[in-house]
Formats: structure tokens, C-alpha cells, sequence
């Protein structure tokens, strides 16, 4: 696990309204670094609810494919062709 970390952030006209509009009594978090902490944890979900949906697209598309489309292999074929792609590298 990293060390926690340190953040100093400066900000100033509307923003410092906003956020203070959000901390405190009349506000939604107790203080600015537990409503830094709540942003980042939504960013964090989002950026991982993006890569979940691009691998569904993915996998969508995959099994959309004609069975036409697929071929049978072997493991030999697939360690064959691994190892000559890692010769040509």
C-alpha cells in the first residue's frame, strides 16, 4: 500500500464559494479534505466505469462476429505464433 499523501490546493473566487458552499453546518462534508476525498473517489469510479464499458464494447463486438469469422487453433498454433512475433521484436 503507498504512503498516504499530502495535498495543498489553492483556490480562489467562485470555487472557494462553491466549496464552502459544501463544507460545513449547511454543507454536505464535515470538512474540505473529506469532500476532496468523496471527488476523487467519484473520479476514480468513473475512469473505472469508462474501462469497464469499452471492455464490454469490446467483448460485444467479439461475440456479435459471424461464427464464420472464428477459426479453430490449436495450443501449438497459439505458441508457434507467439514465438514468432517475439523474434521479430
Amino acid at each position: 500500500m503507498t504512503k498516504p499523501m499530502t495535498l495543498n490546493v489553492r483556490v480562489g473566487g467562485a470555487l472557494s464559494d462553491f466549496v464552502a458552499a459544501n463544507v460545513g453546518e449547511h454543507g454536505a462534508y464535515d470538512n474540505v479534505s473529506e469532500y476532496v476525498r468523496d471527488l476523487i473517489r467519484k473520479d476514480k469510479r468513473e475512469v473505472e466505469e469508462q474501462a469497464f464499458q469499452r471492455l464490454k464494447a469490446e467483448i460485444q463486438k467479439a461475440f456479435g462476429s459471424p461464427e464464420s469469422d472464428y477459426r479453430s487453433v490449436s495450443a501449438e498454433d497459439v505458441i508457434h505464433r507467439n514465438r514468432a512475433r517475439r523474434s521479430r521484436a
